[in-house]
């Protein structure tokens, strides 16, 4: 009820008082003598009356465009948080850092996906980017990452949980397709890692760019393997086969990223180095990682990127010689979560 009686005063304040106006302009115009008259002083007090009320007419119209704006960013904030969850700092001997900054400033919503989970079959990552932004991309985000977190902990191999996202893909554009018109021809890219118990990496990429690997004071792409085609618009190979892609030993980090990371220029027209901000924050925790590239990113593009950036931030803080325990759980406890950043 309190909610109720809190929405009416509105409803009515928001169909008054445009009558309001309107009953005093056409009260004016018929019942006031100044209205009546043809002298130039009565014109100008008509045409005072008058750009008072087209005035008052604007600015509750104008107020109620943002009331309507402001409730849409809390929409899109509460889905976004809702899809991209907050990371555990730490997953199974891996130190974790994520943040997200969107295109879409007046939405605050991006078309950048990723996850973290601990499965029996090792740490599996996914870092996806959807073709646009804003609230438009958010239903594909929701279909690939919904499937990636229910499938890791059920197929043992690594391609057949790439070909699982594609499926849902294809599902979910289908249901656009007969909603939509022209046909939806949405793709996304996809890089999937796992990191097994002994540090070994393994990967299937979809069109995404790869990770950097920092190890000690040397930044370099974790290969340099040629991707498969992004997921929607050509189909997956017969066998997929996943990747090798050497280990991820005690103290060395990998760095996942969009291509809005490397595609975010300056006033001049430059390109940011992402590998140069990398290579003076090397040897930090993933914290001070993130923090180094977003800042560094950030002055680049004046703070005012052109497409969505994501970035994740993976550290082996595992032991050489230290007997793994029990895993398989989407997220480990932690008594002091922190949470993903969205910028």
């Amino acid at each position: 009820m309190i909610r109720i009686r809190s929405r009416v005063p509105r409803k009515v304040l928001a169909l008054g008082l445009p009558s309001a106006w309107g009953a005093v302009a056409v009260t004016y115009k018929l019942t006031c003598p100044l209205a009546q008259q043809n002298s130039f002083e009565a014109r100008l007090a008509t045409s005072a009356v008058f750009f008072a009320v087209g005035t008052g007419l604007i600015l509750h119209v104008r107020h109620a465009l943002l009331r309507e704006l402001r409730q849409i960013r809390q929409v899109a904030g509460a889905a976004q948080s809702a899809l991209l969850r907050p990371l555990p700092p730490r997953i199974d001997g891996l130190n974790i850092a994520a943040a997200q900054l969107s295109a879409d400033r007046g939405a605050s919503v991006g078309g950048d996906l990723y996850e973290v989970i601990a499965t029996e079959h090792g740490v599996r990552v996914v870092m996806g980017d959807v073709r646009g932004h804003g609230l438009a991309a958010l239903g594909t985000v929701a279909a690939v990452l919904g499937s990636f977190r229910e499938v890791v902990h059920d197929e043992p191999e690594l391609g057949c949980v790439l070909r699982r996202l594609e499926r849902a893909l294809g599902r979910h554009l289908r249901e656009r397709t007969r909603d939509e018109d022209p046909v939806v021809e949405d793709f996304v890219t996809v890089l999937l890692l796992e990191i097994r118990c002994d540090g070994a990496v393994y990967a299937l990429n979809c069109g995404h760019p790869w990770p950097y690997l920092l190890s000690g004071t040397q930044v370099a792409p974790l290969t340099r393997a040629d991707p498969l085609p992004p997921l929607g618009p050509f189909p997956l190979p017969p066998e997929l086969p996943p990747l090798q892609c050497g280990f991820l030993l005690p103290g060395e980090t990998l760095v996942l990223h969009t291509d809005g990371a490397e595609d975010a220029r300056d006033a001049h027209g430059r390109f940011f180095s992402l590998a140069g901000a990398l290579m003076k924050a090397a040897g930090e925790v993933p914290q001070a990682v993130l923090g180094a590239v977003l800042a560094g990113l950030l002055r680049h593009a004046a703070g005012a990127p052109k497409d969505d950036i994501a970035l994740l931030v993976l550290q082996n803080d595992r032991q050489l010689h230290r007997t793994l325990g029990a895993r398989g759980t989407a997220r480990p406890a932690t008594s002091h979560p922190q949470p993903t950043t969205h910028l």
